[in-house]
């Protein structure tokens, strides 16, 4: 068997790709808990208590939106359904449509209601809809399963709507990741969020406006959802876009509407403004030479697998990255064209490490007997030292 050994090779050639960066200045945020993500390379820009399950109040009805739009999407729910409202939904106060017990609403009336009324009984009607019990604690059930296998793992929920209540709870890390796939896998509803404004039959006309800040600025935002509690306090769930990036943002536990809307604007500006997507290293581009266990080549080049772009701070100076080659070898033959044999390990200071996969470089088979033979000599050679002859046994007296 052969002896692995890991190898870490520092690599001043990569750096010349492309322009040195130092970090950016960290965004200062007055929220009690913050995440920001650049979903065009999941870059984290920033993480302030994200993991910290607290109070979501109302953003937590992006759970009931993406479980509304996986059963449209699977055919277990049509927009054009009429759901009836039950009692229970009703007598919800706070953000609402005011529905009653003699309305039968449309499917996507109630999503407009949900996201851009922020109606507490519209996400409950929704949520007796989808239960498996017909009852929204059934459905906050269900909620808080299916967060967990989106990878939601500090979530909870007592209900659909972030109606205040034991338990419920979620990270601003959790309704990033919630946002994310709001955005990747429901791209044809998600324009919804975008929308300013929504009349319904006009019973509330003091409640047809999206309470969602940064709508309105031209800054890109087109999403999500705001959330106020005298518990949580103020919080929002946003995304922008500006050119071929996309940011997503949370931030909770704000005093004000009005220091939410600058907190996010602040935000928006600083991701963009800040940082910039740079091509780091061409696909094809070998950065290192790795020795092979008996093969017909003493070795193989490692090369980059694919294009590599990375988001970093916009000020250039001299130092704040570095590269670094790892593998396990040498490596035994035979080698593919293509496979995978070691990592490309990018460091740049103030953002997390980037991982890339290094794959060979060519084909390489194994070595013929007398190779096999000269490796296992040297294996001895290493081990034993030379080996001495034996010595003639004494001839016996007659």
């Amino acid at each position: 068997m052969v002896m692995t050994l890991r190898r870490i090779a520092t690599l001043t050639s990569v750096l010349v790709l492309m322009p040195l960066m130092i970090a950016a200045q960290a965004f200062d945020t007055k929220a009690r808990a913050a995440y920001v993500i650049d979903q065009s390379t999941g870059t984290i820009l920033l993480s302030k208590n994200a993991d910290l399950p607290l109070p979501p109040a109302s953003m937590s009805k992006l759970m009931t939106i993406y479980m509304t739009f996986e059963a449209i999407a699977d055919g277990r729910l049509n927009i054009d359904d009429r759901l009836p409202v039950s009692s229970h939904s009703s007598a919800y106060t706070g953000s609402s449509m005011f529905l009653d017990t003699t309305d039968r609403v449309r499917v996507e009336d109630l999503l407009r209601g949900v996201i851009v009324l922020s109606g507490n009984d519209a996400s409950s009607v929704l949520a007796e809809a989808l239960s498996l019990d017909g009852t929204e604690a059934g459905f906050a059930r269900m909620m808080t399963d299916r967060a967990r296998q989106l990878g939601m793992v500090n979530s909870h929920f007592a209900n659909s709507n972030g109606w205040p209540a034991t338990g419920q709870r979620m990270s601003m890390k959790d309704l990033g990741i919630l946002a994310d796939h709001l955005i990747k896998d429901f791209p044809t509803f998600y324009p919804i969020f975008s929308e300013q404004e929504f009349l319904f039959d006009g019973r509330v006309p003091s409640n047809t406006q999206n309470r969602n800040p940064v709508l309105s600025l031209g800054i890109g935002a087109d999403g999500l959802k705001t959330g106020h509690t005298s518990e949580a306090g103020y919080g929002l769930v946003g995304s922008a876009k500006q050119g071929d990036r996309r940011i997503i943002f949370v931030i909770t536990g704000l005093t004000s509407t009005q220091e939410r809307a600058e907190e996010a604007e602040k935000i928006v500006n600083w991701a963009f403004r800040q940082f910039a997507v740079k091509d780091v290293v061409q696909s094809g581009t070998k950065l290192a030479d790795a020795d092979v266990w008996m093969g017909d080549q003493p070795t193989v080049g490692l090369e980059v697998a694919e294009d590599l772009s990375m988001l970093v701070p916009v000020l250039a100076t001299a130092n704040g990255i570095s590269a670094e080659v790892v593998f396990d070898g040498p490596i035994a033959a035979p080698i593919t064209k293509g496979q995978q044999l070691g990592e490309l390990v990018i460091t740049l200071e103030g953002l997390p490490e980037r991982r890339m996969p290094l794959v060979a470089d060519r084909d390489v088979g194994q070595g013929g007997f007398a190779i096999r033979m000269r490796t296992a000599a040297m294996v001895l050679w290493s081990r034993f030292g030379p080996v001495q002859p034996a010595e003639p046994a004494a001839e016996e007296a007659a």
